[in-house]
């Protein structure tokens, strides 16, 4: 009988040395500090290799081209309400449609606030990878004495580290229903001279922006993302905002010029986050801007202005949308984002920002929102804002598999998402 041809036992110890060291280089990548350090670069050559027979180009227009009202060309005129045809499309539709329940007056301040003020900052963090809202937000939450880092936060409200975008609601949620003694609200249509206020009220305040990455990560990658920003000071005399960012650094002076600019895109949105003696404070501070509708009436008036006054600005146009869209004004928010669209945004931007998804739904374009979030998780393929809608959309056209399946993937990239529960609710399904 032929003897059984064996492995030489140098060479199978050799091979079993192999595949222990690739078993322990394992272990050691998920080990926390290794797995923060590592986890983003990997990330990188994955997006490189999945874009790179992609050239991402803007988000698609959509099919039905929009045309911008006559007023646009008027400024010496107050702007008109006009009412539009019941037979025209909704896409050529006038948006101007909104009467404001009340009027917005703003509040004077009794006494000129200081030339420069510099609060105490918090201890600065640095954040992990795509995080700069829970580490701001961390910040922001030990000004005021809690404790925690921004691991904790994204335990609740990012529990898949490569989650991309974590939003404002996001946040308001964490604080609001797990940080004793704190309270978080935001507004939007904020100014320069409010942000100067309310850090003079004493108190610091966090905003969402534009930002530009250093280097690309795809064959025409534009570098456009989104960023947050805690302001701890200002100072007239220079015209800068001394800010805390978990990017690139502690106590960093930021031009007022430059504030303004990159903050436009996120409908200067300002965040605030206090205890309850410090209420009363903010309600002088803010004025009619404390009520959420008077001040959503606002910035409508204030977006209005600038799409008038700057009719080839797509992030006016957005923001006009979105003040829109928080009236339910569906078809005027759908016709706003139609031409933000049409004139061009960063490649990103629906990686962080979800309205035209909203109002293309409910006017029902369903073929446009099919589009849009096609693009959207090309360019993010884990935005489980996107799946979601995806899934909304086959369900209404009445796709009922591929909808679930829609939802679950957002589940799958968001564990525990109320609204892709919600939605697999709705169809009667167990996540």
């Amino acid at each position: 009988m032929p003897k059984r041809k064996t492995v030489p036992s140098a060479v199978g110890h050799y091979l079993l040395g192999v595949l222990f060291a690739v078993g322990a280089l394992g272990l050691l990548y998920f080990l926390p500090p290794i797995h923060r350090r590592l986890a983003w670069r990997l990330d990188a050559l994955e997006t490189a290799w999945r874009m790179r027979n992609v050239v991402a180009a803007p988000p698609p227009t959509p099919r039905a081209a929009f045309s911008p009202p006559a007023f646009i060309a008027a400024t010496a005129t107050p702007t008109p309400t006009p009412t539009p045809s019941p037979t025209a499309a909704a896409t050529d539709r006038l948006f101007l449609t909104f009467t404001p329940t009340s009027t917005f007056t703003p509040t004077p301040t009794p006494t000129p606030i200081p030339a420069k003020v510099v609060l105490k900052p918090p201890a600065w963090e640095s954040q992990d990878w795509n995080n700069c809202g829970p580490a701001t937000l961390a910040m922001y939450l030990r000004w005021w004495g809690w404790k925690g880092d921004q691991y904790d936060i994204d335990a609740v409200v990012k529990p898949k580290r490569a989650d991309r975008n974590v939003n404002v609601e996001e946040l308001a949620g964490y604080v609001n229903t797990r940080v004793k003694g704190l309270t978080l609200i935001y507004r939007v249509g904020g100014t320069i001279p409010l942000l100067k206020k309310i850090i003079a009220s004493g108190m610091p305040v966090m905003i969402e922006e534009g930002m530009h990455f250093e280097h690309a990560y795809w064959r025409g990658d534009d570098h456009w993302g989104a960023h947050y920003l805690l302001l701890t000071g200002y100072d007239d005399e220079t015209a800068e905002f001394i800010s805390q960012d978990s990017f690139r650094g502690p106590n960093r002076r930021v031009h007022y010029s430059e504030v303004t600019a990159l903050w436009e895109p996120f409908n200067h949105v300002y965040i605030l986050v206090f205890p309850p003696r410090q209420a009363p404070i903010l309600k002088r501070v803010l004025g009619a801007e404390w009520d959420e509708r008077a001040n959503r009436e606002h910035a409508l008036a204030k977006s209005e202005e600038e799409v008038k006054q700057h009719p080839k600005d797509p992030f006016a146009w957005f923001n006009l949308g979105t003040n829109l869209l928080y009236f339910e004004k569906y078809a005027d928010a759908a016709a706003a984002y139609d031409r933000a669209l049409e004139i061009g945004l960063p490649q990103r931007f629906l990686r962080y920002q979800f309205g035209p998804f909203i109002a293309y739904f409910r006017t029902g374009r369903i073929q446009d929102l099919l589009s849009l979030t096609d693009y959207a998780l090309k360019i993010t393929p884990n935005s489980e804002e996107a799946h979601l809608w995806r899934g909304w959309a086959y369900v209404r056209l009445g796709r009922k598999r591929e909808a679930i399946a829609g939802f679950r993937t957002a589940l799958k990239y968001r564990p525990g998402y109320p609204d892709a529960l919600y939605a697999l609710r709705y169809l009667g399904v167990a996540p």
